[in-house]
Protein backbone atom coordinates (compact mmCIF):
# COMPACT_ATOMS: atom_id res chain seq x y z
CA UNK A 1 0.00 0.00 0.00
CA UNK A 2 1.20 3.52 -0.81
CA UNK A 3 0.15 6.71 0.90
CA UNK A 4 0.54 10.07 -0.86
CA UNK A 5 0.90 13.16 1.30
CA UNK A 6 2.04 16.73 0.71
CA UNK A 7 5.04 18.19 2.51
CA UNK A 8 4.06 21.01 4.85
CA UNK A 9 5.19 24.46 3.74
CA UNK A 10 5.69 27.39 6.09
CA UNK A 11 4.00 30.17 4.13
CA UNK A 12 6.00 32.90 5.84
CA UNK A 13 9.29 31.16 5.00
CA UNK A 14 8.16 30.73 1.39
CA UNK A 15 7.31 34.42 1.20
CA UNK A 16 10.68 35.38 2.70
CA UNK A 17 12.54 33.24 0.15
CA UNK A 18 10.57 34.89 -2.65
CA UNK A 19 11.48 38.31 -1.26
CA UNK A 20 15.13 37.27 -1.34
CA UNK A 21 14.82 36.73 -5.10
CA UNK A 22 14.03 33.04 -5.35
CA UNK A 23 11.64 31.83 -8.05
CA UNK A 24 8.17 31.32 -6.49
CA UNK A 25 8.05 27.61 -7.31
CA UNK A 26 11.56 27.04 -5.98
CA UNK A 27 10.70 29.07 -2.87
CA UNK A 28 7.81 26.73 -2.15
CA UNK A 29 9.88 23.61 -2.78
CA UNK A 30 12.84 24.75 -0.70
CA UNK A 31 10.67 25.93 2.18
CA UNK A 32 9.24 22.40 2.33
CA UNK A 33 12.82 21.08 2.70
CA UNK A 34 13.69 23.24 5.67
CA UNK A 35 15.51 26.02 3.83
CA UNK A 36 14.94 29.30 5.66
CA UNK A 37 17.47 31.66 4.05
CA UNK A 38 18.64 31.90 0.48
CA UNK A 39 22.21 31.87 1.80
CA UNK A 40 21.65 28.17 2.56
CA UNK A 41 21.59 27.68 -1.20
CA UNK A 42 24.96 29.36 -1.67
CA UNK A 43 27.08 26.68 -3.33
CA UNK A 44 30.21 28.70 -4.06
CA UNK A 45 33.43 26.81 -3.42
CA UNK A 46 34.24 29.17 -0.56
CA UNK A 47 31.18 27.80 1.25
CA UNK A 48 32.87 24.40 1.59
CA UNK A 49 33.88 23.38 5.09
CA UNK A 50 37.68 23.72 5.42
CA UNK A 51 39.88 20.56 5.47
CA UNK A 52 41.36 21.69 8.80
CA UNK A 53 38.05 20.75 10.46
CA UNK A 54 38.26 17.10 9.32
CA UNK A 55 39.98 15.17 12.09
CA UNK A 56 43.37 13.68 11.11
CA UNK A 57 43.29 15.18 7.60
CA UNK A 58 46.39 17.16 8.52
CA UNK A 59 48.15 14.05 9.86
CA UNK A 60 47.24 12.18 6.67
CA UNK A 61 48.70 15.06 4.66
CA UNK A 62 52.01 14.84 6.54
CA UNK A 63 52.14 11.07 6.03
CA UNK A 64 51.51 11.44 2.30
CA UNK A 65 53.85 14.41 1.88
CA UNK A 66 56.67 12.46 3.53
CA UNK A 67 56.01 9.52 1.22
CA UNK A 68 56.08 11.82 -1.81
CA UNK A 69 59.31 13.47 -0.69
CA UNK A 70 60.95 10.07 -0.14
CA UNK A 71 59.50 8.70 -3.40
CA UNK A 72 58.03 5.84 -1.42
CA UNK A 73 55.58 3.67 -3.31
CA UNK A 74 51.94 4.40 -2.46
CA UNK A 75 49.24 1.86 -3.27
CA UNK A 76 45.57 2.84 -3.19
CA UNK A 77 43.23 -0.02 -2.22
CA UNK A 78 39.86 0.81 -3.76
CA UNK A 79 36.30 -0.44 -3.43
CA UNK A 80 34.36 -1.92 -6.34
CA UNK A 81 31.46 0.53 -6.59
CA UNK A 82 31.14 3.99 -8.16
CA UNK A 83 32.10 5.79 -4.95
CA UNK A 84 35.20 3.63 -4.57
CA UNK A 85 36.14 4.06 -8.23
CA UNK A 86 35.81 7.84 -8.18
CA UNK A 87 37.66 8.06 -4.85
CA UNK A 88 40.49 6.01 -6.32
CA UNK A 89 40.54 8.19 -9.45
CA UNK A 90 40.68 11.37 -7.35
CA UNK A 91 43.59 9.94 -5.39
CA UNK A 92 45.44 8.71 -8.46
CA UNK A 93 45.05 11.97 -10.38
CA UNK A 94 45.93 14.22 -7.45
CA UNK A 95 48.88 12.18 -6.17
CA UNK A 96 50.36 11.85 -9.63
CA UNK A 97 50.03 15.61 -10.09
CA UNK A 98 51.83 16.09 -6.76
CA UNK A 99 54.71 13.92 -7.98
CA UNK A 100 53.97 10.73 -6.05
CA UNK A 101 54.83 7.16 -7.04
CA UNK A 102 51.35 5.74 -6.86
CA UNK A 103 49.37 2.82 -8.19
CA UNK A 104 46.08 1.18 -7.24
CA UNK A 105 44.58 -2.21 -6.48
CA UNK A 106 40.87 -2.97 -6.58
CA UNK A 107 39.82 -6.35 -5.15
CA UNK A 108 37.65 -8.68 -7.19
CA UNK A 109 34.43 -8.70 -5.16
CA UNK A 110 33.77 -12.37 -5.87
CA UNK A 111 37.23 -13.60 -4.89
CA UNK A 112 38.21 -11.33 -2.03
CA UNK A 113 35.02 -9.72 -0.83
CA UNK A 114 34.89 -6.23 0.67
CA UNK A 115 37.56 -4.25 2.48
CA UNK A 116 41.24 -4.49 3.31
CA UNK A 117 41.38 -8.17 4.26
CA UNK A 118 44.63 -10.00 5.13
CA UNK A 119 44.43 -11.71 1.71
CA UNK A 120 44.26 -8.32 -0.01
CA UNK A 121 47.26 -7.11 2.00
CA UNK A 122 49.24 -10.18 0.92
CA UNK A 123 48.26 -9.48 -2.68
CA UNK A 124 49.23 -5.83 -2.32
CA UNK A 125 52.57 -6.77 -0.75
CA UNK A 126 53.63 -8.39 -4.03
CA UNK A 127 54.18 -4.91 -5.48
CA UNK A 128 56.26 -3.82 -2.44
CA UNK A 129 54.41 -0.66 -1.35
CA UNK A 130 55.57 1.40 1.62
CA UNK A 131 52.12 2.92 2.21
CA UNK A 132 48.63 1.54 1.66
CA UNK A 133 45.81 4.06 1.28
CA UNK A 134 42.26 2.75 1.46
CA UNK A 135 39.42 4.62 -0.18
CA UNK A 136 35.76 4.00 0.69
CA UNK A 137 36.77 1.07 2.92
CA UNK A 138 39.07 0.09 5.74
CA UNK A 139 37.34 1.32 8.89
CA UNK A 140 36.42 -2.28 9.81
CA UNK A 141 39.64 -3.87 8.51
CA UNK A 142 41.20 -4.70 11.88
CA UNK A 143 42.78 -7.95 10.70
CA UNK A 144 43.92 -6.51 7.38
CA UNK A 145 45.73 -3.58 8.98
CA UNK A 146 47.29 -5.95 11.51
CA UNK A 147 48.63 -8.02 8.62
CA UNK A 148 50.03 -4.90 6.96
CA UNK A 149 51.76 -3.96 10.20
CA UNK A 150 53.29 -7.45 10.37
CA UNK A 151 54.72 -6.89 6.90
CA UNK A 152 56.04 -3.43 7.78
CA UNK A 153 53.60 -1.59 5.52
CA UNK A 154 52.05 1.62 6.85
CA UNK A 155 48.32 2.14 6.33
CA UNK A 156 46.26 5.30 5.84
CA UNK A 157 42.52 4.67 6.02
CA UNK A 158 40.11 7.05 4.31
CA UNK A 159 36.53 5.91 4.75
CA UNK A 160 33.04 7.17 5.59
CA UNK A 161 31.32 4.03 6.89
CA UNK A 162 30.38 3.68 10.53
CA UNK A 163 33.20 2.23 12.66
CA UNK A 164 32.81 -0.85 14.83
CA UNK A 165 33.79 -1.29 18.46
CA UNK A 166 37.47 -1.68 17.52
CA UNK A 167 39.40 0.58 15.17
CA UNK A 168 42.25 -0.76 13.02
CA UNK A 169 45.76 0.04 14.25
CA UNK A 170 46.50 2.15 11.18
CA UNK A 171 49.10 4.91 10.98
CA UNK A 172 46.22 7.36 10.37
CA UNK A 173 42.44 7.19 9.99
CA UNK A 174 40.38 9.89 8.28
CA UNK A 175 36.66 9.26 8.68
CA UNK A 176 34.09 11.92 9.61
CA UNK A 177 32.10 9.23 11.44
CA UNK A 178 34.81 8.11 13.86
CA UNK A 179 34.05 9.01 17.45
CA UNK A 180 36.76 11.64 17.85
CA UNK A 181 35.80 13.60 14.71
CA UNK A 182 33.64 16.72 15.09
CA UNK A 183 33.48 17.49 11.36
CA UNK A 184 29.99 18.98 10.86
CA UNK A 185 29.24 17.08 7.64
CA UNK A 186 28.94 13.42 8.62
CA UNK A 187 27.62 12.41 5.22
CA UNK A 188 30.71 12.74 3.04
CA UNK A 189 30.97 9.90 0.52
CA UNK A 190 34.25 8.03 0.23
CA UNK A 191 35.21 10.25 -2.71
CA UNK A 192 34.45 13.33 -0.60
CA UNK A 193 36.77 12.13 2.17
CA UNK A 194 39.56 11.49 -0.34
CA UNK A 195 39.07 14.91 -1.93
CA UNK A 196 39.40 16.53 1.51
CA UNK A 197 42.60 14.60 2.18
CA UNK A 198 44.00 15.82 -1.15
CA UNK A 199 43.09 19.42 -0.22
CA UNK A 200 44.93 18.99 3.08
CA UNK A 201 47.90 17.43 1.27
CA UNK A 202 48.14 20.36 -1.11
CA UNK A 203 48.16 22.75 1.85
CA UNK A 204 50.95 20.71 3.48
CA UNK A 205 53.00 20.71 0.28
CA UNK A 206 52.51 24.47 0.01
CA UNK A 207 53.86 24.81 3.54
CA UNK A 208 56.92 22.83 2.47
CA UNK A 209 57.32 25.08 -0.61
CA UNK A 210 56.93 22.04 -2.83
CA UNK A 211 55.47 24.17 -5.61
CA UNK A 212 57.80 26.94 -6.74
CA UNK A 213 59.78 28.23 -9.68
CA UNK A 214 62.91 26.88 -8.00
CA UNK A 215 61.58 23.32 -7.90
CA UNK A 216 59.87 23.60 -11.29
CA UNK A 217 56.68 22.08 -9.90
CA UNK A 218 53.37 23.70 -10.78
CA UNK A 219 50.56 23.58 -8.27
CA UNK A 220 47.68 21.36 -9.47
CA UNK A 221 44.13 22.72 -9.57
CA UNK A 222 42.15 20.24 -7.49
CA UNK A 223 38.90 21.84 -8.66
CA UNK A 224 39.47 19.87 -11.86
CA UNK A 225 38.52 16.74 -9.89
CA UNK A 226 35.11 18.00 -8.78
CA UNK A 227 33.28 16.27 -11.64
CA UNK A 228 34.46 12.95 -10.16
CA UNK A 229 33.56 14.05 -6.64
CA UNK A 230 30.04 14.97 -7.75
CA UNK A 231 29.58 11.64 -9.53
CA UNK A 232 30.70 9.52 -6.58
CA UNK A 233 28.69 11.56 -4.07
CA UNK A 234 25.43 11.27 -6.00
CA UNK A 235 25.94 7.63 -7.01
CA UNK A 236 26.61 6.54 -3.41
CA UNK A 237 23.23 7.98 -2.33
CA UNK A 238 24.66 9.77 0.71
CA UNK A 239 22.60 12.52 2.29
CA UNK A 240 23.03 15.79 0.44
CA UNK A 241 23.59 18.14 3.34
CA UNK A 242 24.83 21.64 2.50
CA UNK A 243 28.47 20.62 2.24
CA UNK A 244 27.70 17.75 -0.13
CA UNK A 245 25.45 20.00 -2.18
CA UNK A 246 28.39 22.39 -2.60
CA UNK A 247 30.55 19.53 -3.89
CA UNK A 248 27.85 18.29 -6.27
CA UNK A 249 26.92 21.77 -7.48
CA UNK A 250 30.54 22.65 -8.21
CA UNK A 251 31.03 19.37 -10.06
CA UNK A 252 27.87 19.81 -12.12
CA UNK A 253 28.89 23.35 -13.04
CA UNK A 254 32.20 22.07 -14.42
CA UNK A 255 30.46 19.28 -16.33
CA UNK A 256 27.95 21.69 -17.89
CA UNK A 257 30.78 24.00 -18.89
CA UNK A 258 32.55 21.15 -20.68
CA UNK A 259 35.39 21.00 -18.15
CA UNK A 260 35.21 17.30 -17.35
CA UNK A 261 37.69 14.45 -17.40
CA UNK A 262 37.96 12.47 -20.66
CA UNK A 263 36.49 9.36 -19.03
CA UNK A 264 33.42 11.12 -17.74
CA UNK A 265 32.92 12.84 -21.10
CA UNK A 266 33.08 9.43 -22.78
CA UNK A 267 30.57 7.95 -20.33
CA UNK A 268 28.11 10.79 -21.05
CA UNK A 269 28.50 10.10 -24.76
CA UNK A 270 28.03 6.33 -24.29
CA UNK A 271 24.88 7.02 -22.27
CA UNK A 272 23.54 9.37 -24.95
CA UNK A 273 23.45 12.32 -22.57
CA UNK A 274 24.55 15.91 -23.15
CA UNK A 275 27.02 17.15 -20.51
CA UNK A 276 25.79 20.72 -21.10
CA UNK A 277 22.41 19.64 -19.66
CA UNK A 278 23.86 17.43 -16.90
CA UNK A 279 21.81 16.91 -13.75
CA UNK A 280 22.01 14.87 -10.56
CA UNK A 281 19.68 12.36 -12.24
CA UNK A 282 22.23 11.81 -15.02
CA UNK A 283 24.97 11.10 -12.49
CA UNK A 284 22.87 8.77 -10.35
CA UNK A 285 20.90 6.86 -12.97
CA UNK A 286 22.88 7.07 -16.22
CA UNK A 287 26.60 7.41 -15.48
CA UNK A 288 26.88 5.70 -12.08
CA UNK A 289 25.28 2.40 -13.21
CA UNK A 290 27.69 2.13 -16.14
CA UNK A 291 30.64 2.32 -13.77
CA UNK A 292 29.01 0.00 -11.26
CA UNK A 293 28.44 -2.58 -14.00
CA UNK A 294 32.19 -3.21 -14.10
CA UNK A 295 32.27 -4.05 -10.40
CA UNK A 296 29.15 -6.20 -10.63
CA UNK A 297 30.04 -8.31 -13.68
CA UNK A 298 33.77 -7.92 -14.30
CA UNK A 299 36.55 -5.92 -12.68
CA UNK A 300 36.20 -2.35 -11.40
CA UNK A 301 39.72 -1.61 -12.59
CA UNK A 302 38.06 -1.14 -15.99
CA UNK A 303 35.98 1.71 -14.54
CA UNK A 304 38.96 3.23 -12.74
CA UNK A 305 41.04 3.16 -15.91
CA UNK A 306 38.26 5.02 -17.69
CA UNK A 307 38.40 7.77 -15.05
CA UNK A 308 42.18 8.17 -14.82
CA UNK A 309 43.18 8.10 -18.48
CA UNK A 310 43.83 11.37 -20.30
CA UNK A 311 43.60 9.66 -23.70
CA UNK A 312 40.17 10.53 -25.11
CA UNK A 313 40.22 7.60 -27.54
CA UNK A 314 41.05 5.07 -24.85
CA UNK A 315 38.43 6.58 -22.58
CA UNK A 316 35.79 6.18 -25.30
CA UNK A 317 36.76 2.54 -25.91
CA UNK A 318 36.47 1.75 -22.20
CA UNK A 319 33.20 3.67 -21.90
CA UNK A 320 31.74 1.55 -24.70
CA UNK A 321 32.86 -1.60 -22.86
CA UNK A 322 31.18 -0.32 -19.71
CA UNK A 323 28.02 0.47 -21.65
CA UNK A 324 27.96 -3.09 -23.01
CA UNK A 325 28.44 -4.47 -19.49
CA UNK A 326 25.57 -2.33 -18.28
CA UNK A 327 23.28 -3.68 -21.00
CA UNK A 328 24.30 -7.20 -19.99
CA UNK A 329 23.63 -6.34 -16.35
CA UNK A 330 20.13 -5.12 -17.23
CA UNK A 331 19.37 -8.36 -19.08
CA UNK A 332 20.58 -10.48 -16.17
CA UNK A 333 18.65 -8.32 -13.72
CA UNK A 334 15.41 -8.63 -15.71
CA UNK A 335 15.62 -12.42 -15.69
CA UNK A 336 16.45 -12.54 -11.99
CA UNK A 337 13.64 -10.16 -11.12
CA UNK A 338 11.15 -12.33 -13.02
CA UNK A 339 12.38 -15.38 -11.10
CA UNK A 340 12.13 -13.44 -7.82
CA UNK A 341 8.49 -12.60 -8.49
CA UNK A 342 7.77 -16.28 -9.18
CA UNK A 343 9.41 -17.21 -5.87
CA UNK A 344 7.25 -14.64 -4.10
CA UNK A 345 4.10 -16.06 -5.67
CA UNK A 346 5.14 -19.56 -4.59
CA UNK A 347 5.87 -18.38 -1.03
CA UNK A 348 2.52 -16.59 -0.86
CA UNK A 349 0.71 -19.76 -1.94
CA UNK A 350 2.57 -21.81 0.66
CA UNK A 351 1.79 -19.29 3.40
CA UNK A 352 -1.91 -19.41 2.50
CA UNK A 353 -2.02 -23.20 2.83
CA UNK A 354 0.08 -23.36 6.00
CA UNK A 355 -1.03 -21.19 8.92
CA UNK A 356 2.20 -22.06 10.78
CA UNK A 357 4.38 -20.42 8.13
CA UNK A 358 5.97 -17.20 9.48
CA UNK A 359 4.88 -13.90 7.96
CA UNK A 360 7.33 -13.84 5.06
CA UNK A 361 5.94 -10.47 3.99
CA UNK A 362 7.57 -8.85 7.03
CA UNK A 363 11.08 -9.60 5.86
CA UNK A 364 11.76 -11.37 2.58
CA UNK A 365 14.69 -13.68 1.75
CA UNK A 366 15.05 -14.96 -1.83
CA UNK A 367 17.54 -17.38 -3.38
CA UNK A 368 18.09 -19.07 -6.70
CA UNK A 369 21.04 -21.32 -7.48
CA UNK A 370 21.59 -19.63 -10.86
CA UNK A 371 21.48 -16.03 -9.74
CA UNK A 372 24.48 -13.77 -10.41
CA UNK A 373 26.29 -12.73 -7.27
CA UNK A 374 27.00 -9.25 -8.60
CA UNK A 375 23.36 -8.40 -9.34
CA UNK A 376 21.52 -9.65 -6.23
CA UNK A 377 21.70 -6.20 -4.62
CA UNK A 378 19.78 -4.63 -7.50
CA UNK A 379 17.17 -7.40 -7.39
CA UNK A 380 16.76 -6.89 -3.63
CA UNK A 381 16.24 -3.16 -4.26
CA UNK A 382 13.64 -3.78 -6.98
CA UNK A 383 11.64 -6.22 -4.84
CA UNK A 384 11.92 -3.90 -1.85
CA UNK A 385 10.41 -1.10 -3.91
CA UNK A 386 7.62 -3.39 -5.07
CA UNK A 387 6.70 -4.77 -1.62
CA UNK A 388 7.91 -1.97 0.65
CA UNK A 389 9.52 -4.58 2.88
CA UNK A 390 13.17 -5.33 3.78
CA UNK A 391 14.55 -7.86 1.27
CA UNK A 392 17.61 -10.08 1.01
CA UNK A 393 18.52 -11.72 -2.30
CA UNK A 394 21.08 -14.54 -2.16
CA UNK A 395 23.40 -16.12 -4.73
CA UNK A 396 25.96 -18.86 -4.47
CA UNK A 397 29.46 -17.67 -3.76
CA UNK A 398 31.63 -17.91 -6.86
CA UNK A 399 34.68 -18.48 -4.71
CA UNK A 400 33.04 -21.33 -2.78
CA UNK A 401 32.42 -23.52 -5.75
CA UNK A 402 28.73 -24.27 -5.76
CA UNK A 403 26.11 -26.58 -4.33
CA UNK A 404 25.76 -26.68 -0.56
CA UNK A 405 28.47 -24.15 0.23
CA UNK A 406 28.35 -20.49 1.13
CA UNK A 407 25.73 -18.16 -0.26
CA UNK A 408 26.03 -14.39 -0.15
CA UNK A 409 23.05 -12.13 0.35
CA UNK A 410 22.64 -8.46 -0.43
CA UNK A 411 19.85 -6.67 1.42
CA UNK A 412 17.90 -3.46 1.08
CA UNK A 413 15.67 -1.95 3.75
CA UNK A 414 12.85 0.54 4.16
CA UNK A 415 12.69 3.59 6.45
CA UNK A 416 12.08 2.43 9.99
CA UNK A 417 14.31 -0.66 9.98
CA UNK A 418 18.11 -0.52 10.43
CA UNK A 419 19.20 -3.50 8.35
CA UNK A 420 22.60 -4.05 9.94
CA UNK A 421 21.07 -3.91 13.42
CA UNK A 422 18.48 -6.46 12.31
CA UNK A 423 21.27 -8.79 11.15
CA UNK A 424 23.09 -8.27 14.43
CA UNK A 425 19.97 -9.40 16.30
CA UNK A 426 19.61 -12.45 14.03
CA UNK A 427 23.23 -13.33 14.76
CA UNK A 428 22.76 -13.04 18.50
CA UNK A 429 19.69 -15.27 18.45
CA UNK A 430 21.41 -17.90 16.31
CA UNK A 431 25.17 -17.93 17.06
CA UNK A 432 27.14 -19.28 14.14
CA UNK A 433 24.36 -18.77 11.59
CA UNK A 434 25.90 -15.64 10.06
CA UNK A 435 29.40 -16.34 8.81
CA UNK A 436 29.98 -12.68 7.96
CA UNK A 437 27.81 -9.60 7.80
CA UNK A 438 28.07 -5.84 7.61
CA UNK A 439 26.50 -2.72 6.21
CA UNK A 440 24.36 0.14 7.41
CA UNK A 441 20.74 1.17 7.85
CA UNK A 442 19.44 0.81 4.31
CA UNK A 443 21.80 -1.75 2.77
CA UNK A 444 23.74 -4.69 4.14
CA UNK A 445 25.42 -7.93 3.15
CA UNK A 446 25.51 -11.34 4.80
CA UNK A 447 27.13 -14.71 4.16
CA UNK A 448 25.57 -17.98 5.37
CA UNK A 449 25.68 -21.65 4.41
CA UNK A 450 23.11 -22.65 1.82
CA UNK A 451 21.61 -25.28 4.13
CA UNK A 452 20.94 -22.54 6.71
CA UNK A 453 18.76 -20.45 4.41
CA UNK A 454 15.42 -21.70 5.84
CA UNK A 455 16.53 -20.82 9.37
CA UNK A 456 17.80 -17.39 8.28
CA UNK A 457 14.57 -16.73 6.37
CA UNK A 458 12.46 -17.53 9.42
CA UNK A 459 14.57 -15.56 11.91
CA UNK A 460 14.92 -12.54 9.63
CA UNK A 461 11.15 -12.40 9.11
CA UNK A 462 10.61 -12.64 12.87
CA UNK A 463 13.12 -9.88 13.65
CA UNK A 464 11.64 -7.57 11.02
CA UNK A 465 8.16 -8.28 12.35
CA UNK A 466 9.31 -7.15 15.80
CA UNK A 467 11.32 -4.11 14.74
CA UNK A 468 9.29 -2.64 11.89
CA UNK A 469 6.46 -0.49 13.21
CA UNK A 470 3.03 -0.82 11.64
CA UNK A 471 3.15 2.75 10.34
CA UNK A 472 6.45 2.05 8.54
CA UNK A 473 4.92 -0.83 6.55
CA UNK A 474 3.05 1.63 4.38
CA UNK A 475 5.08 3.33 1.66
CA UNK A 476 4.77 7.09 1.95
CA UNK A 477 5.33 9.36 -1.03
CA UNK A 478 5.90 12.94 0.05
CA UNK A 479 4.98 15.41 -2.67
CA UNK A 480 5.22 19.13 -3.23
CA UNK A 481 1.49 19.36 -3.82
CA UNK A 482 -0.18 20.33 -7.06
CA UNK A 483 1.71 21.93 -9.94
CA UNK A 484 0.03 25.04 -11.28
CA UNK A 485 -0.96 24.82 -14.94
CA UNK A 486 1.41 27.62 -15.96
CA UNK A 487 4.40 25.53 -14.85
CA UNK A 488 3.85 22.59 -17.23
CA UNK A 489 6.66 23.71 -19.51
CA UNK A 490 10.17 22.92 -20.68
CA UNK A 491 11.37 26.09 -18.97
CA UNK A 492 10.11 24.86 -15.61
CA UNK A 493 11.62 21.41 -16.16
CA UNK A 494 14.96 23.05 -16.94
CA UNK A 495 14.64 25.26 -13.86
CA UNK A 496 14.17 22.21 -11.63
CA UNK A 497 16.87 20.13 -13.33
CA UNK A 498 19.44 22.87 -12.78
CA UNK A 499 19.14 22.57 -8.99
CA UNK A 500 20.96 20.02 -6.84
CA UNK A 501 18.77 17.15 -5.63
CA UNK A 502 19.48 13.80 -4.05
CA UNK A 503 19.23 11.67 -0.93
CA UNK A 504 17.88 13.70 1.99
CA UNK A 505 17.16 16.59 -0.37
CA UNK A 506 14.69 15.00 -2.78
CA UNK A 507 13.87 16.20 -6.25
CA UNK A 508 10.42 17.82 -6.60
CA UNK A 509 7.52 15.39 -6.79
CA UNK A 510 4.03 16.70 -7.52
CA UNK A 511 0.54 15.24 -7.27
CA UNK A 512 -2.64 15.95 -9.21
CA UNK A 513 -5.79 14.33 -10.53
CA UNK A 514 -6.05 13.76 -14.27
CA UNK A 515 -8.55 12.41 -16.78
CA UNK A 516 -7.04 9.63 -18.91
CA UNK A 517 -7.53 10.41 -22.60
CA UNK A 518 -5.54 7.50 -23.99
CA UNK A 519 -3.14 4.78 -22.92
CA UNK A 520 -0.86 2.21 -24.50
CA UNK A 521 1.84 -0.19 -23.35
CA UNK A 522 5.41 0.13 -24.57
CA UNK A 523 7.76 -2.89 -24.70
CA UNK A 524 5.27 -4.88 -22.65
CA UNK A 525 6.04 -3.09 -19.38
CA UNK A 526 5.89 0.72 -19.69
CA UNK A 527 2.66 2.69 -19.60
CA UNK A 528 2.35 5.63 -22.01
CA UNK A 529 -0.52 8.00 -21.23
CA UNK A 530 -2.22 11.10 -22.57
CA UNK A 531 -3.71 12.99 -19.64
CA UNK A 532 -5.98 15.98 -19.29
CA UNK A 533 -6.05 18.53 -16.48
CA UNK A 534 -8.52 21.31 -17.17
CA UNK A 535 -7.66 22.71 -20.59
CA UNK A 536 -4.20 21.12 -20.61
CA UNK A 537 -3.42 17.89 -22.47
CA UNK A 538 -0.18 16.26 -21.24
CA UNK A 539 2.04 13.31 -22.12
CA UNK A 540 3.03 10.97 -19.30
CA UNK A 541 4.89 7.71 -18.83
CA UNK A 542 5.19 5.21 -16.00
CA UNK A 543 8.05 2.72 -16.24
CA UNK A 544 7.45 -0.87 -15.11
CA UNK A 545 3.83 -0.13 -14.25
CA UNK A 546 1.87 -2.53 -12.07
CA UNK A 547 -1.66 -1.06 -12.22
CA UNK A 548 -3.81 -0.27 -15.24
CA UNK A 549 -5.34 3.22 -15.07
CA UNK A 550 -9.05 3.94 -15.06
CA UNK A 551 -10.76 6.98 -16.51
CA UNK A 552 -9.60 9.25 -13.70
CA UNK A 553 -6.35 8.90 -11.76
CA UNK A 554 -4.46 10.57 -8.95
CA UNK A 555 -0.77 10.56 -9.80
CA UNK A 556 2.51 11.41 -8.10
CA UNK A 557 4.91 12.57 -10.81
CA UNK A 558 8.02 14.48 -11.74
CA UNK A 559 8.17 17.07 -14.48
CA UNK A 560 10.64 16.06 -17.19
CA UNK A 561 11.48 16.64 -20.83
CA UNK A 562 10.82 14.10 -23.57
CA UNK A 563 13.29 14.43 -26.44
CA UNK A 564 12.00 12.48 -29.46
CA UNK A 565 13.52 12.91 -32.91
CA UNK A 566 14.97 16.25 -31.81
CA UNK A 567 11.61 17.61 -30.65
CA UNK A 568 11.39 18.43 -26.95
CA UNK A 569 8.10 18.44 -25.04
CA UNK A 570 7.17 18.43 -21.34
CA UNK A 571 6.40 14.98 -19.96
CA UNK A 572 5.22 13.67 -16.61
CA UNK A 573 7.27 10.83 -15.14
CA UNK A 574 4.73 8.99 -13.01
CA UNK A 575 6.03 7.34 -9.85
CA UNK A 576 2.65 6.19 -8.54
CA UNK A 577 -0.94 6.32 -9.67
CA UNK A 578 -4.26 5.53 -8.04
CA UNK A 579 -7.56 5.05 -9.77
CA UNK A 580 -10.22 7.43 -8.54
CA UNK A 581 -13.75 6.12 -7.91
CA UNK A 582 -16.20 7.20 -10.59
CA UNK A 583 -18.64 8.64 -8.05
CA UNK A 584 -15.92 10.71 -6.40
CA UNK A 585 -14.77 11.98 -9.78
CA UNK A 586 -18.31 13.04 -10.72
CA UNK A 587 -18.69 14.81 -7.37
CA UNK A 588 -15.55 16.86 -7.95
CA UNK A 589 -16.64 17.68 -11.49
Amino acid sequence: MTRICSRPVAQRVQWQLEQQGLHPLLARIYAARGIVLRSELDYDFKSLLPPTRLTNAGDAAVLLADAIAEQAKILIVADYDCDGATACAVGMRALRAFGARVDYLVPNRFTYGYGLSPDIVDLAAQSSPQLLVTVDNGIASVDGVARANELGIATLITDHHLPGDELPAAACIVNPNQAACDFPSKHLAGVGVMFYVMLALRAELRRREWFSAATGRAEPKLAELLDLVALGTVADVVKLDHNNRVLVSQGLQRIRQGRLTPGLRALFRAAGRDPAQASSVDLGFMIGPRLNAAGRLADMSLGIECLITDDAGRAMNIAQELDALNRQRREIEAGMQEQALLLLDKAAAAATSDAATPDAASGVSLFDADWHQGVVGIVAARIKERLHRPVFAFARSDADGGDGGEIKGSGRSVPGLHLRDALDLVGKRAPGLLLRFGGHAMAAGVTIMECELPRFRELFAQVVDELLATADRTRTLETDGSLESGYYSIATARLLEAEVWGQGFPAPLFEDEFAVESQRILKGKHLKLRLRKGALSLDAIQFNFTQAPGNTIRAAYRLAINDYNGVQTPQLMIEHLENQPAAAARGRA
